[in-house]
């Protein structure tokens, strides 16, 4: 059976009535550096450049315990070399070997292909969106894995920490007002200059969520 995370350790906390950041350190104490060994592979998704780990997020892990693996050229989309993740202490492994860890950091959901060599009854952190991949959420069960689901985690104050949703929002928002001047013909600002009068441009913002107010 699969588990969709609506924050296990979060929720955990929360029923025990103890400070979240308590339960984890109990958490990390409770688990060996073998259980906690971690895999970046890299996306596979058309035109997805996003990495699940920076070399500076990794650094961080590292001088937990933690155990870092990285899949060849996994950041080069993103801009971060095979050489930023070894000096930050991880270790470039290949696709295989990334696939058949502990934990699985992941920024999309696998694809049918990856969940079939998943190893068995291992961790997997990532977008998920069940209702829509069904298929995955099945092989994944055949894996036995444990599926903590970013898209699922539940948009309340005390999960903010958690929340991935909002923050990928603010950069789509963000990156979408670049897009568009980049494809318009003209200046957004208006300009009074000696050779002449530019009106500004007139936008529409569809939506007023995260995304829409971080355009606007």
């Amino acid at each position: 059976m699969v588990h969709f995370s609506r924050v296990q350790l979060f929720l955990k906390a929360k029923r025990l009535n103890i400070p979240v950041s308590t339960w984890l350190n109990r958490f990390e104490s409770s688990t060996t550096v073998a259980e906690k060994a971690h895999e970046v592979p890299k996306e596979t998704y058309p035109n997805e450049k996003r990495v699940s780990l920076t070399p500076t997020v990794v650094a961080a892990l590292v001088k937990k315990g933690f155990t870092l693996h990285v899949e060849e050229d996994a950041g080069i989309g993103a801009k971060f070399h095979n050489d930023d993740y070894v000096n930050a202490g991880a270790k470039i492994v290949g696709r295989n070997v990334a696939y058949q860890s502990n934990i699985l950091l992941k920024v999309r959901q696998p694809t049918n292909e990856d969940a079939q060599i998943l190893q068995e009854k291992s961790t997997l952190i990532s977008f998920i969106y069940p209702a829509q991949n069904k298929a995955i959420v099945d092989e994944l069960a055949k894996r036995q894995a444990t599926i903590f689901a970013m898209d699922c985690i539940p948009r309340i104050s005390r999960a903010q920490v958690f929340d991935a949703l909002s923050s990928m929002a603010n950069i789509a928002g963000y990156k979408a007002v670049i897009e568009a001047a980049n494809h318009f013909g003209r200046f957004f600002t208006g300009q009074i200059t000696a050779a002449g009068k530019v009106p500004p441009a007139k936008i529409l913002v569809i939506g007023g969520g995260v995304a829409g107010l971080s355009a606007m």
